[in-house]
């Protein structure tokens, strides 16, 4: 083994480790791919946890907005073919493979550009949906290529899946994102439950809440049941991590729907037996 090589080793290594050390639920599912495409995935997220990271972190605005600028020109290099940046390095390969598409990379930036600009308070809908697909459906067009599905419905499946598991994720985060002074519900559903406070803290614990996140529960599983009718038309194999991160999620939201954002301050969470359930049933069935 050359030096090179043995360092690219070690890399992947050490982004492996780091995704399972996270403890997200994405890493049962990415165990089911084959080594290549699961050293892929792990790239893709060391990449979006990279640039999530800059977007959250307590800096200047201008610093955040260096450093994602310093990302752009990162991918630029990726796609000349000589990355720097360690997490780019381990990327190259992938891109080269899989015919990961350089948009989906800057749409990821662009995504956390939103956040770093300013702390996000009751967006408009279309803003809102802007937002998930950057942050989301972007994540989900690289991932259904590291998948490897080639259907034109993979991403059909990206789009709406990617903004399902993001409206989940808002609607369980609420108090953790209103402790950081943002608040992703849509202002037209705030303004329907007659909430018309802007101030995160206020929204997350006024009466008519539940009025609102409900009304998002609600598009959120609209998108989970496009995305379920497109991945009906793509292969089974390769869309089998797709099919566990929705049920995984899908749980999650049933579970705050039940809950009805009664105290947002207490976290939804799977048990861990469900989460294992849900990955044989949608992995290997």
């Amino acid at each position: 083994m050359t030096a090179a090589a043995s360092s690219d080793n070690a890399l992947q290594s050490d982004i492996a480790a780091k995704v399972q050390a996270s403890g997200t639920s994405f890493y049962a599912a990415m165990r089911l791919l084959p080594q290549a495409r699961r050293d892929a995935m792990f790239a893709i997220y060391a990449f979006c946890r990279e640039v999530d990271d800059i977007a959250d972190e307590p800096a200047e605005v201008a610093d955040k907005l260096r450093r994602l600028q310093g990302w752009r020109h990162e991918i630029a290099r990726l796609y000349d073919g000589n990355p720097q940046h360690p997490i780019a390095r381990a990327l190259l390969p992938h891109v080269r493979a899989f015919d990961l598409r350089r948009s989906d990379f800057l749409d990821v930036i662009d995504g956390m550009e939103m956040d770093a600009l300013e702390d996000i308070v009751a967006p408009d809908l279309a803003k809102l949906d802007r937002y998930c697909d950057r942050v989301a459906s972007a994540v989900g067009r690289l991932s259904v290529r590291a998948f490897g599905a080639t259907e034109p419905q993979a991403d059909q499946v990206a789009h709406h899946l990617g903004r399902a598991l993001q409206l989940t994720n808002i609607l369980r985060d609420l108090a953790e994102d209103a402790e950081r002074g943002r608040l992703y519900l849509p202002r037209e559903e705030l303004a329907a439950a007659g909430i018309a406070t802007r101030i995160p803290a206020e929204i997350v614990v006024h009466p008519n809440l539940p009025q609102a996140c409900r009304a998002v529960a609600a598009l959120a599983k609209r998108h989970f049941a496009s995305a379920h009718a497109a991945m009906a038309e793509c292969a089974k194999g390769p869309m089998r991590p797709a099919a566990i991160m929705g049920a995984v999620y899908g749980a999650i939201l049933d579970r705050l729907i039940a809950a009805d954002w009664r105290d947002p301050r207490k976290r939804v969470s799977l048990p861990k037996w469900q989460k294992i359930w849900l990955a044989i049933r949608h992995g290997f069935l």
